[in-house]
């Protein structure tokens, strides 16, 4: 069995990232240029944005299967989780996270390449799938996210 091309392996993810925008062609056209795209949170997703320091500590407490989307730009000192339109109560208290309201963009990669510094550390996979926002305020707390007491054997 032959594996997809590098293209084919991220194109849904890309595909999905692109349809976040009111013009998914002028973000492929700026990816094609190997420029940031630039997508407005609101529609889709909110950004939870933090301090790369605590930010990195924080995604390793989250397992794989529960993040959603994680961009980092490690020269801009920050991260971004994208989050559900929800998620602004749910994280108000954690003060090392900031949530960025409706209409504010975040200028992004396609999902399988490094752009200006910038790169997913999780990958947008097409599926829409988010962080929720309770797993992202624990995994800052003081004991990190912990699985339910009913996953536990």
């Amino acid at each position: 069995m032959a594996l997809p091309n590098f293209t084919q392996r991220y194109e849904a993810g890309d595909t999905w990232l692109a349809g976040c925008s009111a013009r998914p062609d002028l973000v492929r056209a700026a990816w094609d240029t190997e420029v940031l795209a630039p997508i407005p949170s609101g529609a889709h997703w909110l950004a939870a944005e933090a301090k790369s320091g605590p930010g990195y500590y924080s995604v390793q407490r989250i397992p794989a299967e529960k993040r959603g989307p994680i961009l980092a730009d490690p020269e801009g000192d920050r991260l971004w989780w994208l989050v559900p339109l929800t998620a602004v109560e749910e994280l108000a208290d954690i003060g090392q996270l900031v949530v960025r309201p409706a209409g504010w963009f975040l200028r992004c990669p396609p999902s399988g390449w490094h752009i200006e510094g910038r790169m997913w550390l999780s990958r947008p996979d097409g599926s829409g799938r988010l962080t929720d926002p309770a797993v992202l305020a624990a995994a800052f707390g003081p004991g990190g996210y912990r699985l339910p007491a009913e996953a536990t054997p």
